[in-house]
């Protein structure tokens, strides 16, 4: 007599797998009978890896922790047997997630780090002792919120490495730009130096507000890698701020700081400006829409750190496209509405110097695509 798995279940055997999870069958079936079942679903290759209960009973809990990654099936068990193997992979580091149904599954599901329980043939003490319930009793919804877990992991990433880099960028122009003052006023003729500052409280509060926190909530949304579950998991005690994030955040703050500090100096040396004040405002002008327009572009930059964004797709988070259209038209507004402009104390442009926007804008693309293509984006990451 064999209760046949379903077809659903071996295919989430084999994401597991290539997600570096290890599925472990444990059952009060007969050891042929599981060993039949664990081959089908691809738990198992080799008989060895099958064990008892009553072979468990003869190995001490310390033999069982150093020895238990050799074992994929466990026959005829006890509630007292699935503890014990639920502790002995957690003394070897390991995150264990643990499913059952029944009243004897209860104490396991307590002690693992995550206890599944199902929902429909599930007893309550089941339930009661479970953190997750399962409405579907399918073993592959649990690989699929795997899925969805690491999905939500890396756009909380994604987020703070889009924030966190464009905040470096503005402290890196605001502090350069007030340590080379003095520079500034005398290779440009600016007699009141107290008024060269490349960006007012007005333009960073609105970036702030607009520019960063659109496309950073659209990210929460973005889709999953492809090879999302074809990685290996992360070490639990492994935090957000590793070597190659910290990296990653500080070169790319530094790109953004320079191109933002570049636009001020352009704005500087406009040529046939006579007018100092109209000059401080054209520079002022320059690195502000510099500084809001290419965190925009910068946006598609963190959602990929190994891949190309042309590789990835540029169009397939609608939610991030309309976040950032929306952020590009209140640009527009201030920048087009003479009103506002007095507000924000913007000046019209000429020509040349709305060419050299439009340039530096979208270098942010090509310079993290160069360090994409010479792996030089992760190369902390490997370290």
């Amino acid at each position: 007599m064999i209760d046949p798995p379903r077809e659903e279940a071996k295919l989430a055997v084999e994401k597991c797998k290539t997600a570096g999870i290890k599925t472990v069958m444990i059952t009060g079936d007969h050891k042929i009978t599981a060993i039949a079942i664990a081959k089908k679903l691809g738990i198992l290759e080799d008989d060895s890896e099958a064990i008892t209960g009553a072979e468990l009973d003869k190995i001490t809990d310390d033999d069982l922790a150093e020895n238990i990654r050799k074992y994929s099936v466990y026959a005829r068990v006890s509630p007292e047997h699935k503890v014990r193997i639920v502790k002995a992979w957690q003394k070897n580091g390991e995150i264990v997630a643990m499913t059952g149904d029944g009243v004897n599954d209860a104490p396991a599901l307590k002690n693992a780090d995550i206890g599944c329980a199902m929902g429909k043939v599930g007893t309550d003490v089941a339930k009661e002792a479970a953190d997750v319930i399962l409405t579907d009793d399918n073993f592959a919804t649990v690989v699929s919120a795997v899925e969805e877990g690491r999905r939500i992991y890396d756009n909380i990433l994604k987020a703070i490495q889009f924030l966190l880099s464009s905040n470096v960028g503005e402290i890196i122009v605001l502090f350069t730009a007030i340590m080379i003052t003095p520079l500034l006023s005398k290779w440009f003729g600016i007699t009141n130096i107290s008024n060269l500052e490349p960006l007012l409280p007005i333009h960073i509060l609105w970036i702030n507000l607009v520019t960063d926190s659109l496309p950073a909530l659209a990210l929460a949304v973005d889709p999953a890698n492809k090879n999302i579950m074809k990685r290996k998991p992360l070490k639990s005690n492994k935090g957000i701020f590793s070597k190659g994030m910290t990296y990653r955040v500080i070169y790319q703050g530094f790109m953004i700081g320079c191109i933002t500090l570049i636009a001020y100096i352009l704005g500087l040396a406009t040529p046939g400006i006579t007018d100092e004040n109209l000059k401080l405002k054209i520079a002022q002008t320059m690195a502000f829409c510099v500084l809001a327009l290419s965190e925009l572009i910068h946006v598609f930059n963190v959602r990929n750190n190994k891949e190309s964004i042309f590789k990835t797709g540029i169009f397939n988070n609608s939610k991030l496209i309309l976040a950032i259209i929306a952020s590009c038209f209140l640009m527009l507004i201030i920048l087009f509405i003479p009103a506002l402009r007095n507000i924000f104390s913007i000046a019209i442009l000429p020509t040349q110097n709305i060419i050299e926007v439009i340039i530096l804008v979208f270098s942010p693309i090509i310079i993290v695509e160069l360090f994409k293509l010479f792996k030089i984006n992760t190369i902390k990451d490997e370290q």
